[in-house]
């Protein structure tokens, strides 16, 4: 029996799906990576693939690019044939503009770059049968509205929405569960300049924040991604053996 593929959509060149792509080989389904930035197409239906991530990247979902407008409306195509959709950050906000909501710009340029608490609201804690964690990891100076018809999932101090679900097979995560301690070291030293904003923390709080807060969010990061897989009944979700504390996969810049 083939592999179930999930379709995985990147924004820059060098870019990998980190530890959640290693976790979806792990539970039995291969990757098939888009870049559409670089003129990869997006598939127009979803029969080939089992599901669909798109991942976060530093250009706004309000940008004219073409390739920005087309993978905002590819996501129709995962929606209306009930697949599972995953957005983290970029697709999250994508995802927001796709259902019709406002992608925004805090109004006094915060950003939240580094380790923030959340509040998950009672439905936010079914997600994962991993006790909620106290603080994820950003990397964003946008946020989102809650889209007409999703429900709301976590929320924060400056960007109010942090997590939203459209249906049942859909999910958009203003943060970024796919991050390794390697992509936090790689993306503080090439986007530097973005820690210079209001609400940023510097490189050295990112390294602490991950030995901190990080085995909780990995392990609700993990589980969250198996109930996000069970969307499609004919994923393969049985438990496999988990990749250890220091064998995260290398990887990374957006």
């Amino acid at each position: 029996m083939p592999k179930p593929r999930i379709l995985v959509v990147l924004h820059q060149e060098h870019s990998t799906p980190g530890r959640i792509g290693h976790w979806l080989v792990e539970h039995g389904c291969t990757l098939d990576i888009r870049r559409p930035r670089f003129d990869d197409p997006l598939p127009a239906t979803m029969d080939d693939h089992a599901g669909a991530v798109i991942f976060g990247g530093p250009m706004s979902a309000n940008d004219p690019d073409d390739y920005v407008r087309r993978e905002i409306d590819w996501i129709g195509v995962p929606l209306k044939a009930r697949k599972p959709f995953l957005g983290i950050c970029l697709g999250a906000q994508m995802l927001a503009k796709h259902l019709g909501a406002k992608v925004y710009v805090h109004p006094r340029g915060r950003a939240e770059i580094g380790y923030y608490p959340l509040r998950p609201t009672d439905a936010g804690l079914t997600l994962s049968s991993e006790p909620f964690p106290g603080h994820v990891y950003h990397w964003h100076r946008e946020g989102f509205d809650l889209a007409t018809g999703a429900e709301l999932l976590a929320e924060g101090d400056d960007f109010a929405v942090q997590a939203m679900r459209y249906g049942t097979n859909a999910l958009g995560l203003q943060f970024h569960p796919e991050v390794t301690y390697q992509m936090i070291c790689r993306w503080s030293v090439l986007a530097a300049d973005r820690m210079g904003a209001p609400g940023a923390q510097n490189a050295h709080l990112h390294r602490a924040g991950w030995h901190q807060h990080d085995p909780a969010f990995g392990r609700w990061s993990r589980a969250m991604l198996l109930n996000w897989l069970k969307a499609q009944p004919a994923l393969p979700v049985e438990a496999r053996p988990s990749i250890g504390q220091h064998e995260r996969p290398v990887d990374l810049v957006f």
